[in-house]
């Protein structure tokens, strides 16, 4: 089963619509391509990928224009390629390398962490701390692979057109010494020169702030250059990443991310306080 990317999602949206603008339900559309109702439903929510040939096929039978079916088949194509995760797809489980392929097309990532410092602003050690401290048993091997990963997904954020990053810590994080002390430091020297670069935005919720909503767990938003993809929300729970597409949930997720903008420090503030924490070490 192919990762759900962004591409993908925005295929299966169009089928939908273009089929309930036809007056379609599932079951007589799928009969017009000699296909079943589930298979269908499978495609308009992107956990199947889509041939070309049966998008031309499906929206042809809807009566859509040339160019519209031009344009979806295209985008049939470009879903089908394969992204630079792909090659790591053996490591984690089906919703996390969801999740990266959807963060891989983002142009703009709001990210929060109590516990931790954001994956896309760690450094090799302290990933390596993280990673030796997880759930999972892990080899020196298995680390250094998930190491690379996360670095890799790093790489975006000072490439060409990178996304805007919102990153919001709550100070506990901070004062957790993963990896030891010299491997903190570094790391608070990393956010303090990662949030110099033009499109990330660092922010400190400070102890003093007491309990917040963001107190429960972690929480990563993504936002599309295509005014028809749906921002995405994601939460870190026991049993792993679980991704959010409902619009009460992301109602309720962006209130959420709001609030702890208005708790956090100014960024001008949280690089004060990142500066203090590194000379109290």
């Amino acid at each position: 089963m192919a990762p759900k990317t962004a591409r993908a999602r925005r295929l299966g949206i169009a089928l939908r619509a273009h089929r309930e603008a036809a007056g379609l339900t599932l079951e007589t559309a799928a009969d017009e391509i000699n296909s079943t109702r589930s298979t269908l439903s499978r495609y308009e929510n992107a956990q199947t990928l889509i041939s070309p040939a049966t998008v031309r096929a499906l929206l042809t039978s809807y009566g859509v224009g040339p160019d519209e079916i031009a344009a979806a088949v295209q985008l049939a194509k470009d879903a089908r390629k394969p992204g630079w995760w792909v090659s790591y797809s053996y490591l984690l489980d089906r919703r996390t390398i969801d999740f990266i392929a959807l963060e891989a097309e983002a142009t703009g990532i709001a990210n929060f962490e109590p516990s931790v410092v954001p994956g896309l602003l760690q450094t090799a050690d302290y990933i390596r701390g993280v990673m030796r401290g997880g759930p999972h048993t892990l080899s020196d091997e298995q680390v250094e692979q998930r190491v690379q990963l996360r670095l890799d997904r790093q790489q975006r954020l000072s490439g060409d057109g990178p996304p805007i990053l919102d990153a919001i810590i709550d100070e506990g994080a901070l004062l957790r010494p993963v990896g030891g002390r010299s491997v903190m430091s570094a790391q608070l020297q990393h956010l303090v020169k990662m949030a110099e670069l033009p499109n990330i935005t660092v922010q400190v919720i400070p102890l003093a702030a007491g309990y917040h909503r963001g107190t429960r767990g972690s929480l990563h938003m993504l936002e599309f250059a295509d005014p028809e993809d749906p921002i995405i929300a994601s939460v870190e729970t026991v049993a792993g990443q679980m991704i959010l597409d409902r619009p009460g949930d992301l109602r309720t997720c962006t209130k959420i991310m709001e609030h702890l903008r208005t708790v956090a420090l100014s960024p001008a503030a949280s690089r004060d306080q990142l500066l203090r924490l590194l000379n109290e070490r």
